[in-house]
């Protein structure tokens, strides 16, 4: 197959992942000339294919607040200076990191393309800021600069483009789902399962939060279903991750003296899968103030699986319009809790909805496999939009 040899493309991620990873590799089957610029790379599945150039700046900080701001901002200062050096004849596919990363387009005179995936400033409305204040109003206002400038604007749902359009306009906007990091379901059955033999699970059914425990997961939600359900000995809730509410959280659990409710610290890439597997429910949160304007990879995941979900979303959410549209999941506002603890309840004792949700899931799963980084590719080339 003839590349492309007279244009040449950058991708951006200061902490690439594995959907940094497909990006590439999809954009080196068409590109004779695809570089990365990054902090650091994490290899789950795919590798990244040994034609592509990396070009390093300093590592994305997860913690804490200040050091994690002071790493956005010398990776923006190393990204403007790579553009406008090395790689100032390159068009860009900006990815995630750093989150102001994108409006360097402003800056630059490459050929400037983002996928958007977590919409700002809208996600500061977790912080309580109102859209009144500066740093939300001087935002807004670069990001519909940004975007009509952009050559290529992605986001991968129809409520997170409702979002976008209050910054630019609709014909503007390419929608295209990401994918799993799992291609196939390998759900590994309990019997069989280390994880859940050496934590000693093989009768529970199992109800696991597996992610980020930051200043804007509302994991106590979790703490608060397993409350509900405390005399319920077959069901235990899993909060798996890291993150600098965890010790809050966890003293949370010895206050109400939830025997129900236990804590790991995130697993190895080699446990992930058996981890994963040992879920009979997933539970994926978002902010109901900005849970229109992101989905998060776990729910993928959890699809491939065959895990049925339970969201904690709002209304006009993406994870929303997924529950009523695939029924592999439902969702419920954070004050339905009581509803939810109904549907774990329902779910752990009625084994054919389970099997019926699984399955729905295993066919939702084939809409967000890893050809869907070729389609992103495809519409950069052949846009649907001009």
């Amino acid at each position: 197959m003839n590349k492309i040899e007279d244009r040449r493309i950058v991708v951006i991620n200061q902490a690439s992942n594995y959907l940094t990873v497909g990006f590439c590799n999809a954009f080196a089957q068409k590109f004779e000339n695809v570089a990365l610029i990054t902090g650091s790379i994490h290899i789950q599945g795919e590798a990244l294919h040994q034609d592509i150039q990396v070009k390093y700046i300093n590592k994305w900080m997860e913690r804490p607040a200040r050091k994690k701001f002071l790493s956005y901002i010398k990776a923006c200062f190393k990204i403007y200076w790579l553009l406008m050096t090395k790689y100032k004849k390159h068009e860009v596919f900006f990815v995630s990191i750093p989150p102001m990363g994108y409006l360097l387009n402003l800056m630059v005179s490459n050929k400037f393309s983002m996928v958007v995936w977590d919409v700002y400033p809208d996600v500061f409305k977790i912080t309580g800021m109102k859209e009144t204040h500066p740093v939300y109003r001087i935002w807004a206002l670069l990001n519909r600069k940004s975007f009509k400038k952009a050559l290529r604007l992605f986001t991968i749902g129809d409520k997170m483009a409702e979002l976008l359009e209050m910054y630019v306009t609709k014909s503007k906007i390419i929608i295209q789902p990401i994918w799993s990091i799992f291609q196939q379901n390998e759900r590994v059955l309990k019997d069989k399962n280390p994880f859940v033999k050496e934590h000693n699970l093989l009768d529970k059914f199992i109800v696991q939060y597996s992610g980020n425990i930051g200043l804007t997961h509302k994991v106590e939600v979790v703490i608060e279903l397993a409350e509900l359900l405390k005399n319920n000995k077959d069901i235990i809730f899993q909060i798996i991750g890291r993150g600098p509410r965890v010790p809050a959280l966890q003293k949370m659990v010895e206050d109400k003296s939830l025997p129900n409710c236990t804590f790991l610290p995130f697993q190895t890439d080699e446990m992930f899968p058996f981890s994963l597997s040992a879920a009979d429910l997933g539970i994926v949160i978002l902010d109901e103030l900005t849970s229109k304007g992101s989905v998060p990879s776990k729910s993928y995941n959890l699809m491939s699986y065959g895990i049925p979900s339970l969201y904690i979303a709002g209304e006009d959410s993406e994870l929303n319009t997924y529950a009523h549209k695939y029924k592999a999941a439902e969702c419920f506002s954070e004050k339905e809790l009581r509803l939810a603890k109904d549907f774990i309840l329902d779910l752990c004792q009625n084994k054919q909805k389970w099997n019926a949700m699984s399955a729905n899931a295993i066919a939702t799963a084939q809409l967000f496999k890893r050809d869907n980084a070729d389609k992103f590719v495809a519409n950069y080339l052949n846009p649907i939009h001009d």
